[in-house]
């Protein structure tokens, strides 16, 4: 994260003595990326973090996924998934590569205590709303939110209000942060950037729970690239930090806050990234004033991205250049390499004269091909592949 925090309680030293009312020392804990050589937090508990009771096996059913062949571009309705569970173990897995996944979640309760010891993940809110425990303290999402949740933070998801919450989830590798082009030497946003510190949201008070004998899930790395699943049950419960101070935080940016950057001509996708990971990165396309030159062409030229396959998240407004192809919200499009792809018949001629685009949608791009999971074949559109060879509409 770019800037220092502080929360609660803590000592006026890092690394000394800090006491509780009865004399006992607070356990000390650092939270940090890269060995000790990025971002970190000091988080000041009551209770021991390293004391659990029992460690057992959890095997969450899965299936493995399958590659994009023969090639095609792909189109997913995720309105059509079943299944409100929660927003962990409710999570359809959708597309996955070596770096990342991407999947949907619709949940109607609690999640379980959860840490997720792989890579960071960005949970992005389509619908509903929800407080999020983590032992950094609570924050509330609603719809819009991206939350990015550092790699090995205990948290959970509670849903609130009376709508289903709909998340669209991309669980890294590694780390995601905004791109480094926005951002100074030292972590402060530039003034190029369309988002700044100002924007963001995160935990404003130490969250504080009792109990013992508590369950954490931990999503973790096994052999090559298998993912392992391990059951914590950990002696007191792991909300128990009195205060912490650091630049390793989950936080909140909401995609209405997203400044658009637009151009005489058609802007590319980078003028729209929001976030960045290890070989993939994240842009969102806002309601905008679009391209002024007289000749313009308001929606994207026909492109063909060989280095990524494109992920692409209706979630809101009405989106042009997709008009005619069975796009609706919800909807998730695959764009492969090896296959150009572009506006619908007829958009183009459609949006000459256009000085506004209500659109919404979320779209990730990925440096290494993306293999398909049964639930996005479950709710795919066969039909998609095929809509650039109708006439327009």
């Amino acid at each position: 994260m770019p800037f220092y925090r502080s929360v609660g309680q803590i000592p006026d030293k890092r690394h000394t003595q800090f006491r509780q009312e009865d004399g006992s020392l607070y356990s000390e804990e650092l939270m940090g990326q890269e060995g000790f050589s990025s971002d970190s937090s000091l988080l000041y508990h009551r209770f021991r973090p390293t004391a659990i009771s029992s460690s057992t096996e959890h095997r969450p059913e899965k299936a493995e996924p399958v590659a994009n062949h023969p090639l095609k571009p792909r189109h997913f309705r995720t309105h059509k998934l079943n299944g409100a569970s929660d927003a962990v173990f409710g999570r359809h897995h959708l597309l996955s590569n070596a770096d990342c996944r991407i999947s949907y979640a619709l949940a109607d309760q609690p999640s379980p205590l959860y840490r997720n010891a792989i890579g960071d993940e960005c949970i992005y809110v389509e619908s509903g709303e929800a407080h999020v425990e983590t032992s950094f303290g609570a924050i509330d999402i609603v719809q819009g939110d991206y939350l990015i949740m550092p790699m090995s933070t205990i948290y959970r998801v509670i849903p609130t209000g009376t709508e289903m919450l709909r998340t669209l989830v991309v669980e890294s590798t590694g780390h995601i942060t905004p791109p480094k082009r926005y951002l100074s030497v030292r972590g402060q946003f530039l003034e190029h950037s369309p988002y700044c510190e100002r924007d963001l949201r995160s935990p404003e008070e130490p969250l504080l729970v009792e109990g013992e004998d508590v369950d954490v899930y931990v999503q973790h790395r096994g052999r090559g690239s298998a993912t392992l699943w391990t059951k914590f049950t950990y002696a007191h419960h792991p909300f128990d930090v009195v205060g912490w101070d650091g630049c390793l935080y989950p936080w909140v940016f909401s995609i209405h806050d997203f400044e658009p950057i637009t151009g005489r001509i058609h802007q590319p996708p980078p003028a729209h990234q929001v976030f960045q990971g290890p070989n993939f990165v994240i842009c969102n396309f806002v309601p905008r004033k679009v391209d002024y030159h007289p000749d313009a062409i308001p929606v994207p030229y026909n492109h063909h991205n060989v280095d990524s396959d494109e992920v692409m998240f209706y979630c809101g407004g009405n989106y042009e250049a997709r008009r005619g192809s069975g796009i609706e919200q919800g909807s998730i499009s695959l764009h492969p390499s090896g296959f150009t792809h572009g506006p619908q018949p007829g958009a183009p001629e459609r949006s000459i004269g256009a000085d506004y685009f209500d659109e919404l949608a979320v779209m990730v791009d990925t440096f290494r091909p993306l293999e398909l999971c049964e639930p996005a074949l479950d709710v795919e559109d066969t039909n998609y592949a095929w809509t650039w060879n109708r006439d327009p509409a």
